[in-house]
């Protein structure tokens, strides 16, 4: 039995890994702001990550075999996290994302080494509290996050899940699904950018268990997590006319907004890693349908 803490995990991906934790036996400790709680069986402690010494209080003496953050955005967080869990657990997974290598545009899929976390320049006075500000530099925020920790040394040996883009679950909140579903029912156009580029994707599922998987091994270092086969924005609205109906058309467009999950630019990843370390991927194809379902149907107050 293992004690394990999750840094907010009580929704959608967190509180899959929660669940997971549970049924394996392990003892978990879920930290959030309390604004939702967590699966039933895991100790509830409230306080904001961001506050240091309030998160410090709240731990106690408590020590953790595993920690998995899923709510590390930047290096103040990092930082936070760094001095408050350096020499009170034995393993830090930080859940971090493809937007790592928003300054790739490579063809071939993109593997770790293109961004090498200790060699990321930190700027810890960056506003990054200011709420537009962190979502126009998510890509270098979660950078930089992975940069602080690898100074940390072996305090904290840490491990970066550079997570793909997430589909599927009733859960979804993000309304991107539904953004593609209620253009094609109104037959407007979307909007991709000249030259659309495929990406690289996972399911809730698949990352969930990439996440309780990842608790319970002892490599270090950013690894990449994604299903094989990366997919385009076409890919998805067939996937949708498919399972809800509806008509597709592009709209091509130099400049301005594109609709989610359409890029100008292609950074999909290589799972390589993953796959040597023993970890076995599903294909896109496997689930694409049914994460959409999934995501529309509870769209229309289905479960």
């Amino acid at each position: 039995m293992r004690d394990i803490c999750v840094i907010g995990g009580s929704r959608y991906v967190g509180k899959r890994l929660t669940a997971r934790l549970l049924a394996a036996g392990d003892r978990v400790t879920v930290v959030n702001r309390g604004s939702s709680v967590p699966p039933e069986g895991a100790l509830h402690l409230v306080a904001d990550r961001n506050d240091e010494a309030a998160l410090c209080d709240v731990l106690g003496d408590r020590t953790f075999d595993v920690v998995v953050d899923q709510v590390c955005y930047t290096p103040r967080q990092a930082r936070t996290a760094r001095r408050v869990f350096g020499g009170r657990t034995g393993r830090y997974v930080l859940t971090s994302s493809v937007e790592v290598y928003e300054y790739e545009d490579s063809e071939a899929p993109v593997r770790e080494e293109a961004v090498d976390p200790g060699a990321v320049r930190v700027d810890l006075d960056a506003p990054w509290d200011d709420a537009g500000y962190l979502e126009h530099h998510y890509g270098e925020g979660n950078r930089q996050a992975e940069a602080v920790l690898a100074a940390a040394g072996p305090e904290l040996p840490w491990v970066s899940v550079r997570t793909a883009h997430v589909l599927g679950g009733t859960d979804d909140f993000t309304g991107r699904v539904e953004h593609y579903a209620s253009r094609m029912r109104d037959a407007k156009p979307v909007r991709v950018p000249v030259g659309n580029r495929p990406a690289t994707y996972i399911h809730v599922e698949e990352i969930a268990d990439f996440l309780y998987w990842t608790a319970g091994r002892e490599f270090t270092g950013p690894v990449n997590a994604n299903s094989h086969g990366p997919l385009v924005t076409a890919d998805i609205c067939e996937a949708i006319r498919r399972t809800a109906g509806g008509t597709t058309a592009f709209a091509a467009v130099e400049v301005g907004t594109y609709s989610p999950f359409s890029f100008a630019r292609s950074y999909g990843m290589d799972n390589t890693r993953a796959t040597k370390l023993g970890f076995s991927f599903s294909h896109t194809s496997e689930w694409l349908d049914r994460a959409v379902g999934e995501t529309l149907n509870s769209r229309k107050g289905g479960t």
